[in-house]
């Protein structure tokens, strides 16, 4: 007799959600890859079950349980072509906003289109049957729990999201007959909220309000997280992406790439998510994180989702700020969680040595130099990170195309942006390959003289040379193929250099830190110029990696110089070994 859960964890996982999410009654129907799962619902006095060995009829019947109850209602069937049965009373819940939620059972995915029997290919559905569909494989790891549960909370929340209507899960299972577990797991919820609905408290939390890409911001926006700040004694933190101008900013990418050291600034107990994709790879630790986003969709960038606050930004805050007791301060000034931070990035910028010739040094010489008011295009990665670890003037703008995340197309979008704001000016660093691969847009005949290019030409993709890179470990193995070292000229001095002043454009170069200073000044002169620049930078990439190293060790714990003897001593395999066995 069965008197427990399935020991499928994807299984447990479904059920403990549908619990929170009030998913009670389901609508069931026979076969064989739905055992595990049903047997799992069957066992559970939470849920009401209903039998139809019909599935078109029993889609049919949810809709109208769902229509008589107004609440969410759950079918379940097996493989084959069941599934395709609910496809009449789906399309009856899509168009009436009927809460249906349609938990087709699967075998292992990879079946799919390899004639296994009973297999059908459930990745791509009509648009007009479900307003989200899901796969839930089996879990096997932290990381496939996390996906599994990220993915159902997105499901279940989807059938009472903007009106309703139905949702599907396409649940794996490998008929696993053991029934032993008692008690569901803890598991992840995630709660939407929206305009309205009753507030989560946030009274005594240390909070902490990360934006990634994020558009200009309004005076009033800006204001509202201020005074949001000083009522909660909270900052905000990022990177220059997030284009953040107010009081609470804090330059939070030194301090969270630090390897040996993790500053205890870093832990709060709610992060605050605004924006869209960060460059930054920011990793405060918080408790739970609460997205903050119009567009109402629970985006887990942290792994520690809770709750989708379905509004404006300016709406939440000053909600928020409402509901505080006062909109001032009431900790003194050295004792806020701003000076925390700010005491952190201080102590760390004292220790920043001599750096090598690399984009992270002309970053640091460049940053206070921008003239104020103007813009800044990062190309992504190894020039979005070296230019996080400097301050810039809190009214220059920032963007990387972090979107899509690709070389592609950084010169082209800060030429787009350069042609619709003539009288401010626009500067571009971009590494050599991004350079190359957009070359065409310098040559566009739009191009405008208050556009000026710094291109830090390493003749290699020193992403991949850099110490912490997995490819930097095959070291002259990876430059033919995985770091593409030697195209464009080899780090040619006439190439670029003819190429932009064939074009119209003021060049310029460095080749050593002298050269670099030398024409700093120009390139950073805040005065209008005829002709659009380029600065061509040429540093090593044995240099970048060393220059990274040095900012991402500026300070070494007692406990972090014991993990990396370990480290060093057992190796990366060792580590994940000890890891698993210890069960961390």
């Amino acid at each position: 007799m069965i008197s427990g859960y399935s020991d499928e964890v994807n299984v447990q996982i479904l059920v403990a959600l549908m619990k929170h999410h009030h998913v009670q009654k389901i609508v069931a129907s026979p076969g064989a890859t739905n055992v595990t799962f049903l047997a799992s619902l069957q066992n559970d006095p939470y849920f009401t079950i209903y039998s139809s060995v019909d599935e078109r009829s029993a889609a049919y019947m949810a809709c109208g349980i769902a229509a008589e109850t107004g609440e969410p209602v759950a079918l379940t069937c097996t493989g084959a072509t069941a599934s395709r049965n609910y496809m009449p009373g789906l399309t009856e819940a899509y168009y009436r906003k009927l809460p249906v939620l349609a938990v087709t059972s699967s075998q292992h995915l990879g079946k799919a289109g390899n004639m296994s029997p009973q297999m059908l290919d459930r990745t791509s559905e009509p648009n007009d049957i479900c307003r989200i569909s899901v796969q839930c494989p089996s879990v096997y790891s932290e990381e496939d729990r996390w996906a599994c549960e990220a993915a159902l909370n997105r499901a279940l929340l989807e059938l009472t999201h903007a009106g309703g209507g139905p949702a599907h899960v396409n649940l794996v299972t490998t008929y696993n007959t053991s029934f032993s577990t008692k008690e569901l797991p803890a598991v992840r919820y995630v709660d939407r909220i929206d305009v309205g609905d009753s507030l989560p408290n946030l009274a005594g939390k240390r909070i902490a309000i990360y934006v990634g890409a994020h558009a200009p911001w309004s005076k009033e926006l800006t204001s509202t997280v201020d005074r949001f700040c000083a009522a909660y004694n909270a900052v905000v933190l990022g990177d220059h992406t997030s284009n953040y101008p107010g009081e609470y900013w804090v330059d939070g990418s030194l301090i969270m790439k630090q390897e040996n050291r993790f500053a205890p600034c870093r832990t709060v107990d709610v992060l605050i998510h605004v924006g869209e994709i960060s460059g930054a790879y920011g990793d405060p630790q918080a408790n739970e994180v609460w997205r903050v986003s119009l567009d109402g969709e629970p985006r887990d960038a942290f792994k520690k989702l809770r709750y989708i606050f379905n509004m404006k930004e300016g709406v939440f805050f000053d909600e928020y700020v409402k509901r505080a007791d006062s909109v001032e301060n009431s900790v003194s000034s050295s004792d806020t969680f701003l000076q925390e931070w700010l005491d952190e990035d201080a102590k760390l910028r004292a220790k920043i040595p001599e750096l090598p010739f690399s984009n992270i040094w002309c970053a640091q010489q460049t940053a206070p130099m921008l003239p104020a008011n103007s813009v800044l295009h990062l190309g992504i990665l190894n020039s979005l990170r070296s230019w996080n670890f400097f301050p810039v003037d809190r009214s220059i703008r920032c963007y990387a195309n972090t979107g899509g995340f690709g070389i592609d197309g950084c010169m082209s979008s800060l030429i787009g942006a350069s042609l619709v704001s003539p009288n401010r000016l626009f500067f571009g660093v971009v590494g050599d390959l991004a350079c190359f691969y957009d070359l065409n847009s310098l040559g566009n005949r739009n191009v405008q003289p208050n556009m000026r290019i710094m291109v830090i030409n390493n003749g290699v993709g020193a992403e991949f040379k850099n110490y912490n890179h997995n490819a930097a470990r095959l070291g002259k193995d990876a430059d033919a193929y995985i770091a593409a070292r030697g195209h464009y000229g080899n780090k040619s001095h006439e190439l670029l250099k003819h190429y932009s002043q064939d074009l119209g454009f003021e060049y310029m170069c460095a080749d050593n830190k002298e050269d670099f200073l030398t024409n700093l000044s120009r390139f950073t002169t805040p005065d209008p110029t005829d002709r659009p620049m380029l600065f061509e930078v040429f540093t090593d990439s044995a240099d970048e990696s060393k220059a990274l190293q040095a900012m991402s060790t500026l300070e070494t714990s007692a406990s972090a110089a014991a993990k990396g003897a370990v480290k060093n001593l057992l190796g990366e395999r060792g580590v994940n070994t000890i890891k698993r066995i210890l069960g961390k």
